[in-house]
């Protein structure tokens, strides 16, 4: 048995060598907890708000027994309601089967069980044979149960709780770092979801953490080994890389590997590229390629980023699409990644980001949600038409199977009788007990403990 002892409360105790039970990840008891003392007590992202493009148009967004229907009700206005008619309990707009969420637009929500009608704001509207009740229905019961509604970075949030804060109080300092990334501005490349073998939080930290990259992702080694850190921020952490000094910008993803840069900067981005498809455009992948004959050999590693950046930013601009301005200074704090408390990640750049999402999968604690989301900046109107697609996890893009690999098979390891609790590095892998320490602040069980 490990010689453990206090538990840990604050940032502070994060910083040393600590473990986290078991519990959280394999009990069937603590997600039915999660439900009442975590689902409905934080503000959970929704959705994008692109998926709400006109007056009218509404998605829905599950989480274990509740649905809620998030409508767009005026030019920038959006609202969200429980998705549960007040007549007989019946859902009022159903999951297609395979589908992620339900999305569409409409006037109004006719209960398909008796045909009582709602408008998008929440009003009931119609009820068939009202002048039955005796005039006993009153309009402030059977409309629909308002849910709390915010937007920030183009997504649209939700908090269950009607006692809740205010989302930006929620977000920071997450909010006020990522904010000059403009990530409302960027659109969905591509989009995936699954339902896999492990539990949610055990998805979520196989992302949240460099320090598997040497040992599950050795292709990305001979680019550079930048060491990663993780740091708590209140609810929320985020990881990052050490940069080596006078290369800055490498603590926002980009590498220009080692050797002649212009070769293997070429070569890390057709593998990210085709491997992953992820973290790059096709300009900088375009641009990467030309490097050979746009530098003379020799030309330091510095300059060929440097360079690397500016054609692609000058060839995107010429296309409408224009970067916004991030100080190398704010981005070696920013660092790679966002972990928003509880279950989305947010990998962010000027002009892409990946995103990570999870979500448990009824009351089972061996199964979960797990979606993926790329974006990028697009000239005006030029986006591509993307929806959530479900993909069995040997059709996603080779680097995440890889990922995926880990995932099912930590979350077998950890219901043996030999393991007793998981040993984070205290240096990059500290988003995972900072997301334990949140998490017991809510359950009221599960804080890591001190390694002695």
């Amino acid at each position: 048995m490990a010689d453990i002892g206090n538990i840990v409360e604050t940032a502070q105790d994060l910083e040393a060598p600590v473990t986290v039970g078991v519990e959280a990840y394999i009990s069937a008891d603590y997600v039915r907890l999660e439900r009442d003392r975590l689902w409905r007590k934080t503000w959970l992202q929704a959705g994008r708000l692109e998926d709400l493009p006109e007056v009218g148009s509404f998605i829905t967004f599950d989480i274990l027994d509740d649905s809620v229907l998030v409508t767009r009700t005026g030019e920038n206005e959006y609202s969200a309601h429980w998705n549960v008619c007040t007549h007989r309990g019946r859902r009022l707009v159903d999951t297609p089967k395979g589908k992620r969420n339900a999305r569409g637009l409409k006037k109004n929500f006719v209960c398909g069980f008796h045909g009582w009608t709602f408008s998008n704001k929440g009003t009931c509207t119609h009820v068939p044979e009202r002048e039955h009740w005796q005039g006993k229905l009153h309009d402030e019961d059977i409309n629909l149960g308002p849910v709390a509604c915010d937007t920030w970075g183009g997504w649209v949030w939700i908090n269950l709780d009607p006692d809740c804060g205010s989302l930006r109080d929620y977000l920071e300092p997450a909010a006020s770092m990522l904010d000059p990334y403009q990530l409302e501005n960027m659109r969905y490349r591509w989009r995936k979801f699954v339902v896999f073998d492990c539990n949610w939080k055990v998805a979520l930290e196989a992302f949240n953490e460099t320090y598997h990259v040497p040992s599950t992702h050795p292709e990305f080694m001979e680019f550079g080994d930048f060491p990663g850190w993780a740091r708590n921020h209140g609810l929320h952490s985020n990881i990052g890389y050490d940069a080596p000094k006078d290369m800055e910008e490498n603590a926002g993803k980009l590498r220009v590997g080692t050797g002649d840069a212009r070769v293997t900067t070429a070569q890390m981005q057709n593998y990210t590229w085709a491997a992953a498809n992820t973290n790059t455009t096709q300009t900088m992948v375009d641009v990467a390629n030309r490097l050979v004959d746009d530098l003379p050999e020799g030309t330091p590693n510095a300059e060929v980023l440097g360079y690397w950046i500016t054609r692609s930013k000058q060839i995107d601009a010429d296309n409408g699409v224009v970067w916004p301005e991030v100080p190398s200074s704010h981005t070696a704090q920013a660092g790679t990644a966002w972990q928003i408390f509880p279950n989305f990640q947010i990998g962010h750049a000027v002009n892409n980001m990946l995103c990570y999402m999870a979500r448990p999968y009824g009351d089972d604690p061996n199964k979960c949600y797990f979606e993926a989301a790329v974006f990028q900046l697009y000239p005006e109107g030029e986006a591509p038409e993307t929806d959530w697609e479900y993909v069995e996890p040997q059709d996603w893009p080779p680097v995440l199977q890889q990922d995926f690999d880990n995932m099912a098979a930590v979350q077998q390891g950890m219901k043996s009788g030999g393991f007793r609790g998981t040993r984070p590095n205290p240096y990059r892998e500290r988003a995972i007990p900072s997301l334990h320490m949140n998490l017991a602040k809510f359950m009221g069980m599960g804080a890591p403990r001190v390694l002695k």
